[in-house]
């Protein structure tokens, strides 16, 4: 940067964990306008689309989020071997396209039941239905959280294990402790734990930068509690901020 050349840093209210009607457990509602228009009546600046493994209704959110001011970072919520699942965060669809590939390659062939799981709808901007997935999306890929990581790793995106606390898909639940052999920046912790009593109540996440997530399945599932202040909404900025480096930061702001 210039010598003299002030960086101007802005603060971004964020929900990265967000679904669309691609996820079998979401509501008929997440479509790609409605969406959007819950998260600008939250004053929500950046969100990330976050499906089981699957992100093929991005598209249709970023386009639905155009000209509206409000930032569509692609995503995947992934579920490892382990049964745990990773918000997978990135800045383009290439990015995401290339876990996608790598997903389906790991994705056992069951077919989805939709009177048990719920359907699985891909969707255009408007919310009209293109196709139905037919792959059961809520299982888990043959690959190791380890394994998961080295794939986002690799493609420059953020590795974030959801929903620490819970029972169901949970790191801790699983695992029993927060994997050291691999570089974990943040956890998630869900809407019901107060970021204040998190350590005390799980010793293992002691260190770690939290952000809290809203897991949304339906419009009233937003929470937009993450507080970024970055110079622009990227993922390396994002990183930045949950490091604390170069002005960055990120908080959790009361509910």
């Amino acid at each position: 940067m210039p010598v003299g050349v002030m960086l101007e840093l802005k603060k971004f209210r964020a929900e990265l964990h967000v679904h669309t009607v691609l996820s079998p457990c979401a509501q008929v509602e997440m479509i790609p306008p409605l969406i959007v228009q819950q998260a600008l009546e939250q004053q929500i600046q950046i969100i990330a689309i976050t499906d089981h493994n699957a992100s093929a209704n991005i598209g249709a959110v970023q386009k639905a989020a155009a000209d509206s001011g409000l930032i569509v970072l692609p995503g995947m919520e992934l579920q490892s071997r382990e049964e745990v699942h990773i918000l997978c965060i990135f800045d383009t669809l290439e990015q995401v396209q290339a876990l996608q590939d790598r997903v389906d390659r790991h994705l056992p062939a069951i077919e989805n039941r939709p009177d048990f799981f719920g359907e699985q709808f891909v969707v255009d901007e408007t919310g009209d239905f293109i196709r139905r997935e037919e792959r059961l999306l809520l299982q888990s890929v043959d690959a190791g959280i380890n394994e998961v990581w080295g794939w986002v790793d690799a493609l420059f995106g953020l590795f974030i294990p959801a929903h620490v606390n819970r029972k169901g898909f949970g790191l801790l639940a699983n695992l029993g402790l927060v994997p050291t052999d691999i570089p974990i920046l943040a956890l998630e912790i869900s809407r019901h734990l107060k970021p204040s009593e998190a350590a005390e109540k799980y010793p293992q996440i002691k260190g770690y930068p939290l952000l809290q997530g809203g897991d949304a399945h339906g419009l009233d599932g937003f929470l937009g509690v993450n507080e970024f202040t970055i110079e622009n909404p990227t993922v390396q900025e994002l990183k930045k901020a949950i490091l604390h480096q170069e002005d960055r930061n990120l908080k959790i702001l009361p509910q």
